[in-house]
């Protein structure tokens, strides 16, 4: 009992020792013919015999078949001390599963046997190969700091990342180890030995801290680390320290932060239409990201919109410089300036990578290449900033190298890897496809400007009759066509007609379906149509051409689905207009001295509702008024509601007596927003009346001898406006045209001759509706050379039909022409 005594009682016995150490296990001795000798309270704990039950007894007896190894203990045979497990009969007479160790005490003649709990010893077992694997044999890196947060012990995976003998960096600070490191996790302190002090403050762990640095072993290369630390106590609850957990996750965090990159080029890059800035998001993502610079260079067929071809690719001289950014403001690697041209040497990177469309890639960048000592300007700048690794990316897309993007790092000390090279390519491709769709929209675009520019009035055409400017902005931008239109109309007798019309829809199709619609207007107006005829038969025109597209696409049809159209003819001898509207807002009337005049038009139906008859209006235009033609975009642009939009184009009409350009820009900032939501047309138009004495008027006798009166009568005038020199041609014009109505047609007859400024019409109304033909006549007719003489003589002539008959007129070009005024 003494021995047992001694032995339980020893210092140093601890809860987390070994179960089967002599601290904590039941401990049993025997003599050397292995009775039991003493007995432990453990022991008795554990088996729940008391001492006087098994003193001086085999200890085979304790065995649940107890003897049947003549009282020998399993394991006694094999090397004392190791332990054995063993099945134990308890008191009570179940089973009870032990591990066991035999030993033998120094004077050789006693034993001393330790039993424990079998499940204690394996899982102390199992916590003990836990410690010694993550000290000798885990990849996780393990480090303890004590209370004064410098190095205490590491394990073998953390000393790995310190070169040379441990000992020497025992009692070391973190910085220390890793300078120049940083916690790249938010919501932490930047300094990991300010962090460790809060955890070893308040007990609080911190896990997964990302922290990227450098080793000592290996200063060359950027590692990240996922750092996890919590606080160390021993059994009495004093504090040892902390401990770090390291492991490295440099492969993995380069990986996903691939995948933010790529998804950040799926957001970014391709966001417009436009080349440039295309090629511009391309080399932000890039740099500093993967490169400290970067030089985007395509082929010049790519910028100038059209389709590379194979003998364009060969021809490195044959790219411009796109864009290039560096990690430096000042751009110390730039040779070539953007829209420069850019020639490579051939057999140098950029030539190879265009020539056969696979990346090059220089991780480690030899100064003796060949192609860079054929380029000086190229090799200085290496030297000079330390380029040290090089790659060139093809721009390819469906098939065809566009360009190529040259990468270099000279700041950042690692090379480009492959992996670079990979990622680098899928940026690429995502980036050649937007350059490709970028180029094939620029040459659209370009071929929708050029339909626009032929659909739509080059240049608004001076006229007689009014003063107008306008504005024409598309609410398709990308492709700065749409379907609204407007045309200034000369017409006869100094008359003019204004139009302005809106197709539905946007872009190129409604384009289309405008330049229709417009020319179909033209010649319409040239008939001399009043507008409520012109408009029905351009119903007519939208009904037949919905038809032909309804029968060409029977799924759904892509020609006209409608329009509207205002349109008018203002005569400057009467000051009065005449309107007539398709679906349309009325035309604005801007008086001097009176609030803005909305004309009270009947709105017909849209063209191409067919069935219903047109109204036309007619108003009067007083001399110092603005009339201003829209669309409903242009009321409708800011504020839905069109009662607030006329309101505002009422305000940006006030004051007609301004230029009419600042009234035109002042509409467009009053009313539009910078991207209109619909297509906006819109004209304003200053009348220019006549005065009354550049016309003169007559009403004629219906007979034959009326002719030599209306030659005389044109003498006269002609004389009074200093314009003897058209005397013989008016005359003879005037003469055919009143002999014309008083054989052909009927009564009342009336001669009309206009001064405008560059020229004289001569005009004569009958009563007949019959318009005449001019025929050629036979070498024996007596007659029919009237209608042909005024055709030789005048610079048009034309018919046009009123409510009581019809004009026939003519027109000659006044010496105006030439002199530059006319008026006196």
């Amino acid at each position: 009992m003494d021995v047992v005594a001694t032995l339980t009682s020893a210092p140093g016995a601890a809860d987390r020792g070994d179960p089967l150490g002599v601290t904590r296990a039941a401990v049993v001795t025997l003599d050397e013919r292995k009775r039991v000798t003493g007995w432990s309270p453990q022991a008795e704990r554990l088996l729940g015999y008391h001492a006087k039950e098994v003193l001086g007894r085999p200890v085979g007896v304790l065995l649940a078949r107890a003897g049947e190894a003549n009282g020998d203990w399993p394991g006694s045979q094999a090397d004392h001390g190791m332990p054995v497990q063993a099945v134990l009969r308890h008191r009570s007479g179940h089973s009870l599963r032990a591990a066991t160790a035999l030993h033998r005490l120094p004077a050789g003649t006693a034993y001393l046997l330790l039993l424990a709990d079998a499940e204690d010893h394996t899982e102390w077992q199992f916590r003990q190969a836990v410690l010694h694997g993550l000290a000798a044999d885990s990849s996780i890196a393990l480090t303890i700091y004590g209370p004064d947060l410098r190095v205490a012990w590491a394990n073998a995976a953390a000393r790995k990342e310190l070169p040379g003998e441990f000992a020497q960096y025992l009692g070391r600070s973190e910085g220390d180890l890793y300078p120049g490191s940083q916690v790249l996790s938010a919501g932490h302190p930047s300094s990991v030995t300010q962090l460790m002090g809060e955890v070893l403050a308040s007990g609080q762990s911190v896990v997964d801290l990302l922290y990227r640095g450098r080793t000592l072993a290996d200063p060359d290369r950027e590692h990240v680390w996922s750092l996890s630390y919590y606080r160390l106590q021993d059994a009495a609850g004093r504090t040892l320290g902390v401990c770090e957990e390291s492991v490295d996750v440099t492969d993995l965090y380069r990986a996903q932060h691939r995948l933010i990159l790529l998804n950040r080029a799926a957001a970014r890059i391709g966001s417009t239409l436009d080349l440039d800035r295309t090629a511009e998001e391309f080399a932000e993502i890039l740099v500093p990201e993967i490169a400290d610079f970067i030089a985007v260079d395509l082929i010049g067929a790519v910028l100038d919109g059209r389709e590379p071809d194979a003998r364009s690719v060969a021809r490195t001289g044959d790219m411009r410089r796109v864009v290039h950014r560096s990690v430096r403001e000042d751009l110390p690697e730039v040779v070539v300036p953007p829209g420069g041209t850019v020639g490579y040497a051939d057999g140098s990177p950029q030539w190879q990578c265009l020539a056969s469309g696979r990346p090059v890639l220089n991780a480690v960048l030899a100064p003796s290449s060949p192609w860079l000592v054929e380029d000086s300007a190229r090799s200085t700048l290496r030297r000079e900033l330390g380029i040290h690794s090089h790659m060139v990316v093809p721009l390819r897309a469906r098939d065809v190298t566009m360009g190529v993007a040259t990468l270099m790092r000279w700041r950042s000390p690692e090379p480009f890897t492959p992996e670079d090279l990979l990622l680098v390519e899928e940026l690429a491709a995502r980036a050649a496809l937007c350059i490709d769709n970028a180029r094939r929209f620029t040459r659209e675009r370009h071929s929708a400007l050029m339909l626009q520019r032929s659909l739509l009035p080059h240049e608004m055409p001076a006229h007689a009759a009014v003063e107008a400017a306008y504005r024409y902005l598309p609410a398709d931008s990308e492709a700065g066509v749409g379907g609204d239109w407007f045309d200034v109309l000369p017409l006869a007798c100094a008359r003019v007609g204004l139009v302005v019309g809106d197709v539905v829809g946007h872009g190129l199709r409604a384009a289309a379906t405008m330049g229709r619609l417009r020319t179909a207007v033209h010649t319409l107006a040239d008939l001399d149509l009043p507008p409520d005829e012109l408009l029905a038969h351009l119903d007519d025109l939208v009904q037949r051409l919905a038809e032909e597209a309804e029968i060409a696409h029977p799924e759904g049809a892509e020609g006209v689905v409608g329009a509207t159209c205002l349109y008018g003819v203002y005569d400057s001898v009467t000051r009065r207009a005449t309107f007539a509207s398709a679906g349309h807002p009325p035309p604005a009337i801007a008086h001097r001295n009176k609030p803005v005049e909305f004309c009270d038009i009947p709105i017909g139906p849209l063209l191409g509702v067919g069935g219903m008859p047109f109204e036309a209006v007619e108003v009067d235009i007083p001399d110092d008024c603005v009339v201003a033609l829209y669309t409903d975009g242009l009321i409708t642009a800011s504020e839905s509601d069109m009662d607030i939009g006329l309101a505002r184009l009422s305000f940006a009409l006030a004051h007609p007596d301004r230029p009419l350009e600042e009234i035109t820009g002042t509409l467009e900032r009053i009313l539009l927003p910078d991207r209109p939501p619909d297509d906006v047309a819109f004209l304003v138009a200053r009348p220019r009346p006549l005065p009354a004495d550049c016309v003169a008027s007559w009403g004629l006798a219906f007979e034959l001898e009326t002719a030599g009166r209306a030659r005389a009568l044109t003498g006269e005038r002609l004389a009074q406006w200093r314009l003897e020199e058209l005397t013989f041609a008016a005359e003879l014009i005037v003469s055919e045209l009143v002999t014309n109505a008083v054989r052909h047609a009927r009564g009342p007859v009336s001669l009309r001759l206009i001064r405008t400024e560059n020229r004289l019409i001569c005009a004569v109304s009958d009563g007949s509706s019959t318009a005449p033909h001019m025929r050629r006549a036979k070498a024996g007719d007596e007659g029919g050379r009237g209608l042909f003489l005024v055709a030789q003589f005048a610079a048009r002539w034309g018919t046009r039909h009123t409510s009581d008959g019809k004009i026939i007129w003519a027109e000659l070009l006044a010496p105006a022409a030439e002199t530059g005024t006319f008026f006196p």
